[in-house]
Protein backbone atom coordinates (compact mmCIF):
# COMPACT_ATOMS: atom_id res chain seq x y z
CA UNK A 1 0.00 0.00 0.00
CA UNK A 2 1.30 3.43 -0.92
CA UNK A 3 2.08 5.86 1.78
CA UNK A 4 -0.67 8.37 1.80
CA UNK A 5 -2.57 10.94 4.07
CA UNK A 6 -5.70 9.07 5.08
CA UNK A 7 -7.98 9.88 7.91
CA UNK A 8 -5.62 11.81 9.49
CA UNK A 9 -2.63 9.02 8.82
CA UNK A 10 0.37 8.68 6.81
CA UNK A 11 0.98 4.90 6.56
CA UNK A 12 4.51 4.26 5.73
CA UNK A 13 5.45 0.95 3.81
CA UNK A 14 7.15 -0.35 1.03
CA UNK A 15 5.99 2.71 -1.30
CA UNK A 16 7.23 6.20 -1.45
CA UNK A 17 6.09 8.94 0.87
CA UNK A 18 5.25 12.28 -1.36
CA UNK A 19 6.32 15.55 -0.38
CA UNK A 20 2.46 16.00 0.61
CA UNK A 21 3.27 13.53 3.50
CA UNK A 22 5.98 14.65 4.63
CA UNK A 23 4.58 17.99 5.22
CA UNK A 24 1.54 16.28 7.07
CA UNK A 25 3.46 15.18 9.24
CA UNK A 26 6.29 17.14 9.81
CA UNK A 27 4.27 20.55 10.41
CA UNK A 28 0.67 19.19 10.91
CA UNK A 29 1.49 16.33 13.37
CA UNK A 30 -0.37 13.97 11.34
CA UNK A 31 0.40 10.72 12.72
CA UNK A 32 2.24 7.51 11.07
CA UNK A 33 1.70 4.02 10.71
CA UNK A 34 3.78 1.43 9.86
CA UNK A 35 2.16 -1.10 6.92
CA UNK A 36 2.27 -4.70 7.94
CA UNK A 37 4.31 -5.63 4.65
CA UNK A 38 6.66 -3.09 6.20
CA UNK A 39 7.12 -5.28 9.27
CA UNK A 40 7.22 -8.40 7.49
CA UNK A 41 10.12 -7.04 5.31
CA UNK A 42 12.32 -5.53 8.27
CA UNK A 43 11.43 -8.96 9.69
CA UNK A 44 13.07 -10.68 7.14
CA UNK A 45 16.27 -8.51 6.66
CA UNK A 46 16.86 -8.80 9.96
CA UNK A 47 17.56 -12.72 10.36
CA UNK A 48 20.45 -11.70 7.21
CA UNK A 49 21.73 -9.75 10.19
CA UNK A 50 21.21 -12.00 12.72
CA UNK A 51 23.16 -14.24 10.82
CA UNK A 52 25.81 -12.56 9.74
CA UNK A 53 26.48 -11.40 13.18
CA UNK A 54 27.38 -14.90 13.81
CA UNK A 55 29.43 -16.52 11.42
CA UNK A 56 32.63 -15.29 12.19
CA UNK A 57 33.47 -12.45 9.76
CA UNK A 58 34.00 -9.03 10.01
CA UNK A 59 31.06 -7.39 8.54
CA UNK A 60 30.76 -3.44 8.41
CA UNK A 61 28.59 -1.87 10.97
CA UNK A 62 27.62 -5.32 12.27
CA UNK A 63 31.17 -6.76 13.87
CA UNK A 64 33.25 -4.03 12.87
CA UNK A 65 33.99 -0.30 13.72
CA UNK A 66 33.12 2.41 11.32
CA UNK A 67 34.77 5.14 9.31
CA UNK A 68 38.29 4.78 9.10
CA UNK A 69 37.94 2.00 12.01
CA UNK A 70 35.92 -0.30 9.53
CA UNK A 71 38.63 -2.97 9.78
CA UNK A 72 38.98 -3.74 13.25
CA UNK A 73 36.55 -6.45 14.76
CA UNK A 74 34.27 -5.97 17.84
CA UNK A 75 33.31 -9.55 19.56
CA UNK A 76 29.82 -9.97 20.10
CA UNK A 77 29.46 -8.89 24.08
CA UNK A 78 31.21 -5.52 22.78
CA UNK A 79 28.29 -4.90 19.82
CA UNK A 80 25.71 -3.36 22.25
CA UNK A 81 27.83 -0.86 23.44
CA UNK A 82 29.30 -0.70 20.02
CA UNK A 83 25.97 0.67 18.81
CA UNK A 84 25.45 2.78 21.85
CA UNK A 85 29.07 4.57 21.08
CA UNK A 86 28.36 5.44 17.70
CA UNK A 87 25.23 7.16 18.34
CA UNK A 88 26.37 8.95 21.37
CA UNK A 89 30.20 9.46 19.50
CA UNK A 90 28.05 11.30 16.48
CA UNK A 91 25.20 13.41 17.78
CA UNK A 92 27.82 16.07 17.73
CA UNK A 93 26.14 19.22 16.81
CA UNK A 94 26.18 22.50 17.66
CA UNK A 95 24.87 25.69 16.98
CA UNK A 96 20.68 26.96 17.12
CA UNK A 97 18.21 24.29 17.78
CA UNK A 98 16.81 23.29 14.32
CA UNK A 99 13.44 23.94 13.25
CA UNK A 100 10.76 21.38 14.41
CA UNK A 101 9.06 20.46 11.68
CA UNK A 102 12.86 20.07 9.93
CA UNK A 103 13.49 17.53 12.76
CA UNK A 104 9.73 15.30 12.35
CA UNK A 105 10.75 15.19 8.39
CA UNK A 106 13.97 14.13 8.94
CA UNK A 107 12.67 11.46 11.41
CA UNK A 108 9.61 10.19 9.06
CA UNK A 109 12.06 9.67 6.29
CA UNK A 110 14.53 7.72 8.03
CA UNK A 111 11.56 6.08 9.33
CA UNK A 112 10.67 4.92 5.73
CA UNK A 113 13.87 4.01 4.79
CA UNK A 114 13.92 1.53 7.63
CA UNK A 115 10.27 0.52 6.71
CA UNK A 116 12.00 -0.85 3.03
CA UNK A 117 13.19 -3.95 4.89
CA UNK A 118 17.30 -2.69 3.04
CA UNK A 119 17.98 -2.07 6.22
CA UNK A 120 17.87 -4.45 8.72
CA UNK A 121 16.92 -2.81 11.71
CA UNK A 122 14.07 -4.89 13.76
CA UNK A 123 10.68 -4.44 13.63
CA UNK A 124 10.49 -3.29 17.00
CA UNK A 125 12.88 -0.34 16.50
CA UNK A 126 10.98 1.01 13.61
CA UNK A 127 8.06 1.08 15.69
CA UNK A 128 9.38 2.64 18.64
CA UNK A 129 10.83 5.38 16.08
CA UNK A 130 7.18 5.86 14.91
CA UNK A 131 5.57 5.83 18.51
CA UNK A 132 8.75 8.96 19.04
CA UNK A 133 6.90 10.51 16.23
CA UNK A 134 2.95 10.50 17.33
CA UNK A 135 4.63 11.15 20.87
CA UNK A 136 5.35 15.00 19.53
CA UNK A 137 8.57 14.33 20.85
CA UNK A 138 11.19 16.32 18.74
CA UNK A 139 15.10 15.32 19.32
CA UNK A 140 17.06 18.65 19.63
CA UNK A 141 18.96 18.97 16.97
CA UNK A 142 22.26 21.56 16.11
CA UNK A 143 22.65 23.81 13.17
CA UNK A 144 25.93 22.47 12.58
CA UNK A 145 27.65 18.75 12.50
CA UNK A 146 26.49 16.97 8.53
CA UNK A 147 28.44 17.07 6.08
CA UNK A 148 26.08 16.09 3.83
CA UNK A 149 27.83 12.20 3.04
CA UNK A 150 27.36 9.20 5.22
CA UNK A 151 24.41 11.10 4.82
CA UNK A 152 23.07 13.72 7.93
CA UNK A 153 25.38 12.05 10.60
CA UNK A 154 24.65 14.21 13.39
CA UNK A 155 21.65 15.39 13.01
CA UNK A 156 19.82 11.76 12.48
CA UNK A 157 22.18 10.83 15.67
CA UNK A 158 20.52 13.45 17.78
CA UNK A 159 17.08 11.59 16.56
CA UNK A 160 19.06 8.16 17.40
CA UNK A 161 20.12 9.46 21.06
CA UNK A 162 16.59 10.41 21.92
CA UNK A 163 15.28 6.79 21.13
CA UNK A 164 17.96 5.54 23.28
CA UNK A 165 16.26 7.88 26.31
CA UNK A 166 19.10 9.84 26.24
CA UNK A 167 20.03 13.68 25.24
CA UNK A 168 17.83 16.49 24.94
CA UNK A 169 14.10 16.71 23.73
CA UNK A 170 11.38 18.88 23.38
CA UNK A 171 7.72 17.93 24.29
CA UNK A 172 4.52 17.76 22.54
CA UNK A 173 4.36 20.93 24.57
CA UNK A 174 7.61 22.76 23.16
CA UNK A 175 9.02 21.87 26.94
CA UNK A 176 12.74 21.37 27.01
CA UNK A 177 13.28 18.08 28.70
CA UNK A 178 15.39 14.79 28.89
CA UNK A 179 14.64 12.28 26.42
CA UNK A 180 14.23 9.52 29.68
CA UNK A 181 11.51 12.02 31.22
CA UNK A 182 9.69 12.65 28.03
CA UNK A 183 9.85 8.92 27.00
CA UNK A 184 8.35 7.43 30.42
CA UNK A 185 5.45 10.44 29.82
CA UNK A 186 4.77 9.45 26.93
CA UNK A 187 4.70 5.75 28.18
CA UNK A 188 7.61 4.83 25.85
CA UNK A 189 10.52 2.55 26.42
CA UNK A 190 13.80 3.09 25.62
CA UNK A 191 15.70 1.51 22.85
CA UNK A 192 18.39 -1.37 23.29
CA UNK A 193 19.89 -1.35 19.57
CA UNK A 194 21.29 -3.82 18.81
CA UNK A 195 23.89 -4.74 15.58
CA UNK A 196 23.66 -2.81 13.02
CA UNK A 197 20.99 -0.85 14.24
CA UNK A 198 22.61 2.06 15.17
CA UNK A 199 24.51 2.64 11.80
CA UNK A 200 21.05 2.25 10.08
CA UNK A 201 19.27 5.37 12.30
CA UNK A 202 21.96 7.45 11.00
CA UNK A 203 23.09 6.64 7.70
CA UNK A 204 20.60 8.87 5.48
CA UNK A 205 20.30 11.62 3.32
CA UNK A 206 17.15 12.14 5.72
CA UNK A 207 17.77 16.02 7.00
CA UNK A 208 18.76 17.46 3.51
CA UNK A 209 15.57 15.74 2.03
CA UNK A 210 13.01 16.53 4.37
CA UNK A 211 14.02 20.53 3.85
CA UNK A 212 13.95 19.78 0.17
CA UNK A 213 10.37 18.40 0.38
CA UNK A 214 9.59 21.47 2.88
CA UNK A 215 10.91 23.85 0.29
CA UNK A 216 9.06 22.87 -2.59
CA UNK A 217 6.21 22.63 -1.12
CA UNK A 218 6.37 26.39 -0.02
CA UNK A 219 7.81 27.14 -3.31
CA UNK A 220 4.44 25.79 -5.33
CA UNK A 221 2.36 28.82 -3.89
CA UNK A 222 5.53 31.18 -3.94
CA UNK A 223 5.79 30.95 -8.01
CA UNK A 224 2.49 32.15 -7.96
CA UNK A 225 2.56 34.93 -5.77
CA UNK A 226 5.37 35.95 -7.62
CA UNK A 227 2.80 36.12 -10.63
CA UNK A 228 0.38 37.72 -8.44
CA UNK A 229 3.10 40.54 -7.93
CA UNK A 230 4.18 40.75 -11.42
CA UNK A 231 0.90 41.21 -12.76
CA UNK A 232 -0.02 44.00 -10.07
CA UNK A 233 3.69 45.47 -10.79
CA UNK A 234 2.76 45.43 -14.43
CA UNK A 235 -0.99 46.81 -14.08
CA UNK A 236 0.47 49.71 -11.62
CA UNK A 237 2.80 50.82 -13.80
CA UNK A 238 0.38 51.26 -17.03
CA UNK A 239 2.55 48.59 -18.90
CA UNK A 240 1.72 46.55 -21.49
CA UNK A 241 0.65 42.71 -21.34
CA UNK A 242 1.05 42.35 -25.20
CA UNK A 243 4.67 40.37 -24.36
CA UNK A 244 2.85 37.59 -22.63
CA UNK A 245 0.65 37.20 -25.47
CA UNK A 246 0.23 32.79 -25.67
CA UNK A 247 1.31 32.45 -29.87
CA UNK A 248 4.66 34.78 -28.32
CA UNK A 249 5.03 31.94 -25.80
CA UNK A 250 5.19 29.11 -27.86
CA UNK A 251 8.20 30.47 -29.90
CA UNK A 252 10.25 29.73 -26.79
CA UNK A 253 8.36 26.72 -25.04
CA UNK A 254 10.13 26.46 -21.61
CA UNK A 255 6.69 25.41 -20.04
CA UNK A 256 7.51 27.02 -16.98
CA UNK A 257 7.35 30.14 -19.07
CA UNK A 258 4.29 29.28 -20.66
CA UNK A 259 2.79 29.02 -17.50
CA UNK A 260 3.85 31.89 -15.95
CA UNK A 261 2.88 33.82 -18.66
CA UNK A 262 -1.10 32.47 -18.70
CA UNK A 263 -1.15 33.30 -15.51
CA UNK A 264 -0.44 37.18 -16.22
CA UNK A 265 -2.67 36.94 -18.70
CA UNK A 266 -5.67 35.35 -16.93
CA UNK A 267 -4.57 38.03 -13.61
CA UNK A 268 -4.78 41.39 -15.90
CA UNK A 269 -8.02 40.51 -17.57
CA UNK A 270 -10.48 42.89 -17.87
CA UNK A 271 -8.23 45.38 -16.05
CA UNK A 272 -9.68 48.96 -16.04
CA UNK A 273 -6.46 50.09 -15.83
CA UNK A 274 -4.89 48.29 -18.73
CA UNK A 275 -7.72 49.25 -20.91
CA UNK A 276 -7.20 52.90 -20.00
CA UNK A 277 -3.87 53.26 -22.12
CA UNK A 278 -4.75 50.30 -24.57
CA UNK A 279 -5.77 52.64 -27.64
CA UNK A 280 -3.29 53.77 -30.90
CA UNK A 281 -2.32 56.48 -28.44
CA UNK A 282 -0.50 53.89 -26.17
CA UNK A 283 3.42 54.93 -26.19
CA UNK A 284 4.61 51.87 -24.17
CA UNK A 285 5.97 50.11 -27.25
CA UNK A 286 8.05 47.79 -25.00
CA UNK A 287 8.25 47.75 -20.50
CA UNK A 288 11.48 47.50 -18.91
CA UNK A 289 12.71 44.06 -18.99
CA UNK A 290 11.74 43.19 -14.68
CA UNK A 291 7.84 43.99 -16.04
CA UNK A 292 8.23 42.15 -19.80
CA UNK A 293 10.43 39.64 -18.77
CA UNK A 294 8.89 38.12 -15.68
CA UNK A 295 7.38 35.38 -17.92
CA UNK A 296 11.11 34.50 -18.80
CA UNK A 297 12.55 34.95 -15.04
CA UNK A 298 9.05 33.16 -13.30
CA UNK A 299 9.51 29.83 -16.23
CA UNK A 300 12.82 29.30 -15.56
CA UNK A 301 12.61 28.97 -11.68
CA UNK A 302 9.26 27.11 -12.30
CA UNK A 303 11.80 24.77 -14.45
CA UNK A 304 13.98 24.56 -11.97
CA UNK A 305 11.15 23.54 -9.40
CA UNK A 306 10.13 21.17 -11.56
CA UNK A 307 13.28 19.57 -12.10
CA UNK A 308 13.93 19.55 -8.41
CA UNK A 309 10.99 17.92 -7.58
CA UNK A 310 12.08 14.74 -10.11
CA UNK A 311 15.10 14.45 -8.28
CA UNK A 312 12.99 14.53 -4.87
CA UNK A 313 10.62 11.89 -5.89
CA UNK A 314 13.47 9.76 -6.96
CA UNK A 315 15.08 10.16 -3.67
CA UNK A 316 11.51 9.38 -1.38
CA UNK A 317 11.70 5.86 -3.75
CA UNK A 318 15.38 5.39 -2.55
CA UNK A 319 16.28 3.05 0.70
CA UNK A 320 19.79 5.12 1.49
CA UNK A 321 21.66 3.29 3.91
CA UNK A 322 25.02 1.12 4.21
CA UNK A 323 25.47 -1.17 4.42
CA UNK A 324 22.48 -2.86 2.74
CA UNK A 325 20.64 -6.23 2.78
CA UNK A 326 19.99 -6.70 -0.48
CA UNK A 327 16.81 -8.17 -1.73
CA UNK A 328 18.77 -12.08 -2.15
CA UNK A 329 20.12 -11.30 0.96
CA UNK A 330 23.26 -10.32 1.02
CA UNK A 331 25.25 -7.84 3.19
CA UNK A 332 26.63 -4.94 1.17
CA UNK A 333 28.41 -1.66 1.58
CA UNK A 334 27.96 0.76 -1.41
CA UNK A 335 27.94 4.83 -1.74
CA UNK A 336 24.44 5.25 -1.84
CA UNK A 337 24.27 7.75 0.89
CA UNK A 338 26.44 10.12 -0.48
CA UNK A 339 23.92 14.08 -0.78
CA UNK A 340 24.94 14.98 -4.10
CA UNK A 341 21.91 14.90 -6.11
CA UNK A 342 20.51 16.15 -3.36
CA UNK A 343 23.01 18.87 -2.91
CA UNK A 344 22.81 20.20 -6.58
CA UNK A 345 19.38 20.49 -6.46
CA UNK A 346 19.27 22.44 -3.21
CA UNK A 347 21.67 24.82 -4.86
CA UNK A 348 19.93 25.24 -7.95
CA UNK A 349 16.87 26.45 -6.09
CA UNK A 350 18.70 28.75 -4.02
CA UNK A 351 19.86 30.62 -7.31
CA UNK A 352 16.21 30.55 -8.79
CA UNK A 353 14.69 31.35 -5.06
CA UNK A 354 17.93 34.84 -5.54
CA UNK A 355 17.07 35.99 -8.89
CA UNK A 356 13.16 35.88 -8.08
CA UNK A 357 13.65 37.80 -5.55
CA UNK A 358 15.82 40.13 -7.28
CA UNK A 359 13.52 40.55 -10.04
CA UNK A 360 10.17 41.15 -7.52
CA UNK A 361 12.86 44.26 -6.18
CA UNK A 362 13.33 46.09 -9.43
CA UNK A 363 9.44 46.15 -9.83
CA UNK A 364 9.20 47.80 -6.79
CA UNK A 365 11.92 49.95 -6.91
CA UNK A 366 10.24 51.22 -10.51
CA UNK A 367 7.03 51.25 -8.47
CA UNK A 368 8.45 53.91 -5.96
CA UNK A 369 10.56 56.01 -8.43
CA UNK A 370 8.72 58.47 -9.45
CA UNK A 371 10.59 59.30 -13.05
CA UNK A 372 9.99 56.10 -14.22
CA UNK A 373 6.36 55.08 -12.30
CA UNK A 374 4.41 56.60 -14.72
CA UNK A 375 2.76 59.44 -12.67
CA UNK A 376 2.80 58.33 -8.91
CA UNK A 377 3.65 60.03 -6.41
CA UNK A 378 7.17 59.13 -5.36
CA UNK A 379 7.70 56.28 -2.77
CA UNK A 380 3.99 56.48 -3.04
CA UNK A 381 3.96 58.89 -0.34
CA UNK A 382 1.10 61.05 1.09
CA UNK A 383 3.01 63.76 0.92
CA UNK A 384 6.11 63.49 -0.13
CA UNK A 385 8.93 65.62 1.65
CA UNK A 386 6.68 65.52 4.90
CA UNK A 387 5.75 61.07 4.35
CA UNK A 388 8.69 58.67 3.16
CA UNK A 389 5.95 56.41 1.64
CA UNK A 390 7.47 52.73 1.09
CA UNK A 391 10.88 53.69 0.72
CA UNK A 392 12.35 51.94 3.83
CA UNK A 393 9.99 48.81 2.58
CA UNK A 394 12.41 48.82 -0.85
CA UNK A 395 15.38 49.08 1.34
CA UNK A 396 14.25 46.09 3.14
CA UNK A 397 13.69 43.95 0.34
CA UNK A 398 17.07 45.77 -1.32
CA UNK A 399 19.14 44.26 1.88
CA UNK A 400 17.01 40.47 1.41
CA UNK A 401 17.55 40.49 -1.76
CA UNK A 402 21.69 41.13 -1.08
CA UNK A 403 21.65 38.38 0.93
CA UNK A 404 20.10 35.86 -1.23
CA UNK A 405 22.61 36.82 -3.75
CA UNK A 406 25.40 36.08 -1.12
CA UNK A 407 23.15 32.61 0.06
CA UNK A 408 22.96 31.43 -4.11
CA UNK A 409 26.53 30.36 -3.93
CA UNK A 410 26.63 26.71 -3.91
CA UNK A 411 27.60 24.62 -0.85
CA UNK A 412 27.65 21.30 -3.30
CA UNK A 413 31.05 22.29 -4.73
CA UNK A 414 32.73 22.38 -1.78
CA UNK A 415 34.31 19.68 -0.04
CA UNK A 416 36.41 19.05 3.14
CA UNK A 417 37.87 15.41 3.92
CA UNK A 418 36.86 13.71 7.09
CA UNK A 419 37.31 10.02 9.16
CA UNK A 420 41.06 10.44 8.39
CA UNK A 421 40.96 10.49 4.64
CA UNK A 422 38.00 7.74 4.53
CA UNK A 423 35.55 10.33 3.31
CA UNK A 424 37.43 12.25 1.41
CA UNK A 425 35.06 14.11 -0.68
CA UNK A 426 31.24 14.95 0.76
CA UNK A 427 28.49 17.11 -0.17
CA UNK A 428 27.56 19.58 2.08
CA UNK A 429 23.98 18.90 1.30
CA UNK A 430 22.57 20.16 4.71
CA UNK A 431 24.56 23.42 4.53
CA UNK A 432 22.64 23.29 0.79
CA UNK A 433 19.46 22.82 2.85
CA UNK A 434 20.28 25.01 5.80
CA UNK A 435 20.35 28.39 3.02
CA UNK A 436 18.06 27.58 0.93
CA UNK A 437 15.49 27.29 3.79
CA UNK A 438 16.58 30.75 4.54
CA UNK A 439 16.24 31.73 1.23
CA UNK A 440 12.61 30.66 0.74
CA UNK A 441 11.53 32.68 3.52
CA UNK A 442 13.04 35.99 2.26
CA UNK A 443 11.53 35.28 -1.01
CA UNK A 444 8.21 35.42 0.83
CA UNK A 445 9.01 38.66 2.49
CA UNK A 446 10.70 40.40 -0.88
CA UNK A 447 7.23 39.60 -2.87
CA UNK A 448 5.34 40.44 0.02
CA UNK A 449 6.93 44.36 -0.01
CA UNK A 450 6.32 43.91 -4.08
CA UNK A 451 2.92 43.18 -3.46
CA UNK A 452 2.12 45.71 -0.65
CA UNK A 453 3.84 48.60 -2.88
CA UNK A 454 1.47 47.69 -5.99
CA UNK A 455 -1.68 47.57 -4.20
CA UNK A 456 -0.90 51.07 -2.95
CA UNK A 457 0.26 51.91 -6.50
CA UNK A 458 -3.37 50.48 -7.68
CA UNK A 459 -5.33 52.42 -5.06
CA UNK A 460 -3.30 55.43 -6.09
CA UNK A 461 -4.90 54.87 -9.72
CA UNK A 462 -8.75 55.49 -8.67
CA UNK A 463 -10.70 55.63 -10.52
CA UNK A 464 -9.51 53.58 -12.72
CA UNK A 465 -10.15 50.13 -11.72
CA UNK A 466 -7.83 47.18 -11.62
CA UNK A 467 -8.38 43.58 -13.13
CA UNK A 468 -11.10 41.26 -10.73
CA UNK A 469 -7.94 39.33 -9.75
CA UNK A 470 -5.53 42.05 -8.64
CA UNK A 471 -8.73 44.15 -7.10
CA UNK A 472 -9.30 40.63 -4.89
CA UNK A 473 -5.75 40.76 -4.00
CA UNK A 474 -5.41 44.32 -3.43
CA UNK A 475 -8.38 44.01 -1.07
CA UNK A 476 -6.64 41.53 0.79
CA UNK A 477 -3.82 44.04 1.44
CA UNK A 478 -5.88 47.02 2.53
CA UNK A 479 -7.64 44.38 4.81
CA UNK A 480 -4.53 43.66 7.26
CA UNK A 481 -2.02 46.94 5.96
CA UNK A 482 -4.59 50.00 5.32
CA UNK A 483 -4.51 52.23 1.73
CA UNK A 484 -2.66 55.37 0.51
CA UNK A 485 -2.72 57.94 3.53
CA UNK A 486 -0.20 59.77 6.05
CA UNK A 487 3.32 57.77 7.06
CA UNK A 488 2.74 54.94 9.81
CA UNK A 489 4.49 52.28 11.36
CA UNK A 490 5.19 49.91 8.50
CA UNK A 491 6.97 47.06 10.03
CA UNK A 492 3.71 45.26 11.18
CA UNK A 493 1.91 45.80 7.71
CA UNK A 494 4.84 44.45 6.14
CA UNK A 495 4.53 41.07 8.78
CA UNK A 496 1.07 41.17 7.98
CA UNK A 497 1.11 40.92 4.04
CA UNK A 498 4.38 38.07 4.88
CA UNK A 499 1.64 36.54 6.70
CA UNK A 500 -0.92 36.83 3.34
CA UNK A 501 2.28 35.14 1.49
CA UNK A 502 2.87 32.90 3.24
CA UNK A 503 -1.05 30.94 4.81
CA UNK A 504 -1.90 31.42 0.54
CA UNK A 505 -4.22 33.70 1.13
CA UNK A 506 -3.37 35.84 -1.70
CA UNK A 507 -2.97 32.65 -4.18
CA UNK A 508 -6.56 31.94 -2.96
CA UNK A 509 -8.08 35.75 -3.44
CA UNK A 510 -6.61 35.78 -7.55
CA UNK A 511 -7.64 32.35 -7.30
CA UNK A 512 -11.43 33.23 -6.67
CA UNK A 513 -11.77 35.16 -9.64
CA UNK A 514 -9.31 33.41 -12.02
CA UNK A 515 -9.74 29.73 -11.15
CA UNK A 516 -6.71 27.90 -10.23
CA UNK A 517 -3.45 29.35 -11.34
CA UNK A 518 -0.92 27.34 -12.82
Amino acid sequence: MAAVVAAGVVRVGEQPLTVGDVVAVARHGVRVELDESALQAMASSRTVIDAAADDGVAHYGISTGFGALATTYIPRERRVQLQQSLVRSHAAGTGAEVEREVVRALMLLRLQTLATGRTGVRPATAAAYAALLDAGITPVVREYGSLGCSGDLAPLAHCALALMGEGDVRDADGRLTSAAEALAAAGLEPVTLLEKEGLALINGTDGMLGQLALALHDLEDLLQVADIAAAMSVEALLGTDAAFADDLMRLRPHPGQQASAANLRALLADSGVMASHRGPECTRVQDAYSLRCSPQVHGAARDTVDHARAVASRELSSAVDNPVVTADGRVESNGNFHGAPVAYVLDFLAIAVADLASISERRTDRSLDRTRNQGLPGFLAHEAGVDSGLMIAQYAAAGIVSELKRLAAPASVDSIPSSAMQEDHVSMGWAAARKLRRAVDGLARVLAVEVLAASRALDLRAPLQPSPATGAVAAAVREVAGGPGPDRFLSPEIEAVVDLVVSGELVRAAAGVTGPLQ
